[in-house]
């Protein structure tokens, strides 16, 4: 799923390309990707962009007479932009938002059709999309301690939860807990002063940073290679790979569709966190530490 620092990106670079444009019309070509009703997709046609805005991990273009549109990229979803009046790709094209200077194309690549559009009228209609997470970057680190607390979660689920903190997921999680040293596993409730000040200067830091690195990557060009796995990651798809910190194999938790990756040495002291489905299934021989870990990968004891 795109996170902050890639929706960022989107939006700076429609920003660059479409503020200011007239807005000819919006092609769909998946009825489920349009989420709303009234007012249609018609209502915006020859409507002029004012401004791209974040919300979340949502990319908002404003347009004159206080209407909106809203993208919603999910997992698989991605932004191209393309020459005037480009046709819609088959299969993976979902709609086509055209422009003088150039047409807007939203995509999905995988198989599950997740992105969603919304057309709106009114800021208090816009409001009723925001899952209200907060935006560490404009916050205190009282600001940001007292929501990380409102709730007992792990740091896991504290980070990627859209109503508490604001366009973070899976991959950023695992790089931000593995800057601040902390379990993906740990819960909130037990952080002590100096482990949430950690977390909050990683938020801070790798989110920063990672846009910076991408901004420089993108240029005046329009992202292209938007994914969760890159290069220059401490653990987030790097499984088995050393760690960059302390040369560790890097570890991993499967759930559902996604996986938590983390440093043992770096992060839970040396303890291998129980995987769901292999944990089961091995119960007693499960890994406990990076011994162990080595050891049944044949590589005798962990350095």
């Amino acid at each position: 799923m795109p996170e902050l620092p890639d929706v960022a990106l989107y939006c700076e670079a429609l920003e660059r390309r479409i503020v200011a444009q007239e807005l000819h019309g919006v092609r769909i070509a998946n009825p489920f990707v349009l989420r709303s009703v009234e007012p249609g997709v018609d209502a915006l046609a020859g409507r002029t962009v004012t401004g791209v805005e974040r919300l979340g991990k949502r990319i908002v273009l404003a347009l004159t007479d206080d209407h909106f549109l809203v993208v919603h990229l999910m997992i698989a979803g991605r932004v191209r932009w393309r020459p005037p009046d480009s046709a819609i790709p088959k299969g993976r094209g979902l709609a086509a938002l055209d422009f003088r200077a150039g047409t807007v194309l939203l995509t999905e690549e995988g198989k599950k059709r997740r992105a969603s559009l919304h057309v709106l009228h009114g800021r208090a209609a816009l409001r009723e999309l925001d899952p209200g997470g907060l935006d560490v970057d404009r916050t205190d680190l009282v600001g940001f301690t007292a929501r990380l607390r409102r709730a007992n979660h792990t740091l896991k689920r504290a980070l990627t939860d859209p109503r508490i903190f604001d366009g973070i997921g899976n991959a950023y999680s695992d790089e931000i807990l593995h800057a601040a040293r902390l379990s993906p596993l740990g819960l909130t409730a037990r952080l002590d002063e100096a482990e949430v000040a950690r977390l909050y200067a990683a938020i801070r830091t790798v989110l920063t940073d990672w846009t910076e690195r991408l901004r420089e990557e993108v240029g005046d060009g329009f992202p292209e290679k938007v994914t969760a796995f890159r290069d220059g990651m401490a653990v987030h798809g790097r499984y088995r790979r050393p760690c960059p910190v302390c040369g560790s194999p890097v570890q991993r938790i499967r759930y559902a569709e996604n996986e938590v990756n983390y440093c043992a040495t770096c992060q839970t002291d040396g303890r291998v966190l129980a995987d769901r489905a292999f944990s089961r299934l091995l119960r007693q021989d499960w890994p406990r530490s990076l011994d162990d870990w080595s050891e049944r990968l044949g590589g005798g004891p962990a350095a």
